[in-house]
């Protein structure tokens, strides 16, 4: 096998995945975030005296690899087990939501699995790529904050939703431009809450049907969570997607009188907003992630995978080793 220099675009945790196991397999990997930090949707957002997940509010384990990775975070204390009371809410009645499913959550805060993966990684932040050439067999990209990469890579992989996929690359790869067209990739309006105290409601999470809102859970029932009494409130889907442009004052005045209804008075509370405009989608069937060998390009993410955080790091996982093999 020969070493390979590999770029990867996006360090959430399907870029963090696929460089780690990468990293691990001999090669030298570099990551592009446009954020400041890794995490992607596996994200918390933190002010002063609170902190709130405010992307992914939990995830499960249900593939062996990702259930090897999850035993090695709980002994690294990097995750922890969610037990909350969770109810669900369809057709004005609330109902006692079952299921036998282990719950994690990232501990103290959800990005911080992401952080773990990327200790030892190089990573370079606030770098949004926006343009790739392949020149003589090399990679080669574009900073839209610093100009051109001074480098050339070897390979090429972007871990990013679908839509900036298809932007990125649709030109390079027709494959890509079916693929990641296919991405039905909706957006996600998120409200967090701070209280000055606890407020009385009786669930510390919910589902809920057929509303402006899709999900609340009081983050401050998460391990390990301190500072302010913070709640997170996310949008439904389709109904995020469809004011995807509203301006902040709207969505909050909605989201509000829906957890009003939902017995959740924000009355007096401190409230943030966050839009996500990529959250959730997934190709149908789920291909787990794509490889051009003959470019040394591929793609993964949540989307190719059944849109959760394990398929997240499945797809980079298997993406690493694939690419490893076609080097």
């Amino acid at each position: 096998m020969t070493k390979k220099t590999i770029a990867i675009v996006g360090a959430g945790l399907a870029g963090l995945s696929c460089a780690a196991r990468l990293k691990e397999l001999g090669h030298h990997v570099e990551l592009f975030e446009k954020s400041r930090g890794p995490a992607g949707r596996m994200s918390t957002k933190r002010g002063e005296g609170w902190a709130a997940d405010h992307g992914a509010q939990y995830f499960t384990a249900r593939d062996p690899l990702f259930i090897a990775q999850v035993k090695t975070w709980l002994v690294e204390q990097v995750v922890a087990l969610w037990t909350p009371e969770i109810k669900v809410y369809e057709a004005n009645q609330w109902t006692t939501f079952q299921s036998q499913d282990l719950r994690y959550v990232g501990t103290p805060a959800m990005n911080t699995p992401a952080k773990q993966l990327a200790k030892g990684l190089v990573l370079h932040a606030s770098q949004t790529i926006d343009a790739l050439s392949n020149k003589n067999g090399q990679w080669f990209l574009h900073s839209a904050e610093t100009g051109d990469i001074d480098k050339g890579f070897d390979a090429l992989i972007l871990a990013i939703p679908g839509p900036q996929a298809l932007t990125l690359a649709q030109h390079l790869d027709p494959d890509i431009k079916t693929i990641a067209g296919q991405s039905n990739m909706k957006g996600c309006w998120t409200l967090m809450a701070r209280f000055a105290q606890r407020p009385e409601v009786s669930f510390e999470a919910a589902f809920v049907n057929q509303e402006v809102i899709s999900w609340i859970a009081r983050n401050s029932s998460k391990p390990q969570r301190t500072g302010q009494e913070s709640w997170t409130i996310q949008a439904n889907p389709l109904w995020s997607q469809a004011f995807i442009e509203l301006n902040k004052e709207e969505v909050t005045g909605q989201m509000l009188a829906c957890a009003k209804k939902l017995g959740l008075d924000c009355t007096g509370a401190e409230i943030s907003v966050h839009r996500w405009r990529y959250a959730s989608g997934a190709t149908a069937p789920a291909i787990s992630f794509y490889t051009n060998p003959e470019l040394q390009l591929g793609i993964c993410g949540d989307w190719l995978n059944g849109g959760r955080v394990e398929g997240a790091w499945l797809s980079g996982y298997h993406l690493a080793n694939e690419m490893t093999n076609d080097f």
